[in-house]
């Protein structure tokens, strides 16, 4: 039987913690989900978090997918009455859009305060998400500066961390938080695939082996686009194949049949976007 996909490091559990009790001392909610997979990157919890305070869906590594599969989830998202600030996190790409929203939000906070014979204050604002979709890189890029640290691997922010943006709006950074069980397994899957989950989660050869064969699913112009990258980079032809043999061919004849390393060979072309640009979910009723 195959092992499930679970992962819940000790510092998770910790800051989740923290992250509750600091909730209270919140105003905004700053969502960031992997625009590759913005389905399985909201975690169940963040409605019930954000309570009453205002949210903002921030939509990640939108570089890593297409024009039309980014216009396909603005409209699904509408359609459920939320909007979409999309952005690339790492070249600064949408970030200002993000803030101006902060800023909205916070003049309406104060408002209420001054309604309430309150003084103003700097408006707080949390980043919440899950592990590597880029809370910490969309910080830094507010900030105009490396204020937090921010890598493109799971787990470099462990603890919570409160930085100032300006004399109107203070950001708390909080390490990837991820739901405790992970009940969905192919959503798990696709967390694994774009990195968004520790890599002692699961197995390299057969989260590789997934990703060939999620590609060669995909419908129409996508999946034609998918196995053309495939057979192109790797010279071999995935549609007559299972993933799995797939990836042993690969192995054969670029890595002495050594499955490892041809398997994280594959799964880094891909989270580098060197097999296209690929969202491997679809808005539901979509396909």
């Amino acid at each position: 039987m195959t092992p499930k996909i679970q992962w819940y490091p000790g510092h998770i559990a910790k800051a989740e913690k923290a992250l509750r009790e600091q909730l209270k001392l919140v105003d905004v909610v700053l969502e960031v989900r992997d625009a590759r997979i913005p389905l399985a990157t909201h975690h169940r919890d963040v409605p019930q978090w954000s309570g009453d305070k205002a949210r903002i869906l921030v939509v990640n590594r939108v570089d890593a997918i297409s024009p039309p599969q980014r216009d396909r989830w603005q409209k699904w998202f509408a359609s459920q009455g939320e909007k979409p600030y999309f952005t690339n996190a790492q070249q600064g790409k949408g970030v200002a859009g993000v803030a101006k929203a902060a800023q909205a939000c916070g003049q309406e906070v104060n408002k209420k305060r001054t309604r309430r014979g309150m003084r103003p204050r700097a408006v707080r604002a949390v980043v919440v998400g899950f592990p590597n979709v880029g809370k910490s890189a969309l910080i830094n890029r507010l900030l105009r500066r490396r204020a937090v640290a921010s890598a493109r691997r799971p787990g470099v922010t462990r603890q919570l961390q409160w930085v100032r943006l300006s004399d109107k709006l203070e950001l708390l950074d909080a390490p990837g938080v991820i739901p405790a069980q992970l009940a969905d397994q192919e959503q798990a899957l696709k967390l694994a695939i774009c990195d968004d989950i520790g890599t002692a989660a699961y197995d390299n050869q057969r989260v590789a082996a997934e990703l060939v064969e999620l590609l060669k699913n995909f419908p129409n112009e996508e999946k034609d686009a998918s196995m053309a990258a495939l057979r192109d980079r790797y010279h071999i032809d995935p549609e007559p194949v299972s993933g799995e043999m797939f990836l042993y061919q690969f192995a054969e004849h670029r890595h002495q049949g050594d499955g490892e390393r041809a398997a994280v060979a594959l799964l880094n072309d891909f989270r580098q976007g060197k097999l296209g640009k690929c969202c491997l979910e679809y808005p539901p009723f979509d396909r």
